[in-house]
């Protein structure tokens, strides 16, 4: 089996996932049928707080927690909400969106520039309890 690289995973999950604006993202924040997941880790989500209203699915869990036969599933994978995911800079979400997709989640969009764009451009944040 050939190896793939960190470089070449990127370009594949660019051409085959859409991303959007913070601009775009900050229209859908509480919008019925839209639902945020954060894929960073949860030290991350409690020490700089999250996008309002977002749901915590940890990039390294993600498949467990997506899976409906996963030990950690969480139902909101199995309805019919559009999810936008981040992370801090929108790399890992990036490649989460992609994994996704393979799983049958077709309805992602990953946020360009992750939480830190989000920050940088004083869009709403809320404190995470401790994880």
């Amino acid at each position: 089996m050939s190896a793939i690289s960190l470089r070449d995973m990127m370009a594949v999950a660019h051409s085959a996932v859409q991303s959007i604006t913070v601009d775009d993202a900050a229209e859908l924040v509480g919008q019925p049928g839209i639902t945020f997941i954060d894929v960073r880790e949860g030290r991350e989500r409690a020490a700089d707080g999250h996008i309002p209203g977002s749901v915590h699915a940890a990039r390294g869990f993600l498949e467990l927690i997506a899976d409906p036969a996963g030990p950690m599933h969480n139902p909101i994978f199995t309805g019919d909400d559009k999810f936008v995911l981040f992370c801090a800079s929108g790399g890992r979400s990036l490649l989460a969106c992609h994994t996704l997709t393979k799983m049958g989640i077709t309805n992602v969009v990953n946020l360009a520039g992750g939480f830190n764009a989000w920050r940088d451009d004083d869009q709403a944040i809320e404190d995470s309890p401790d994880v």
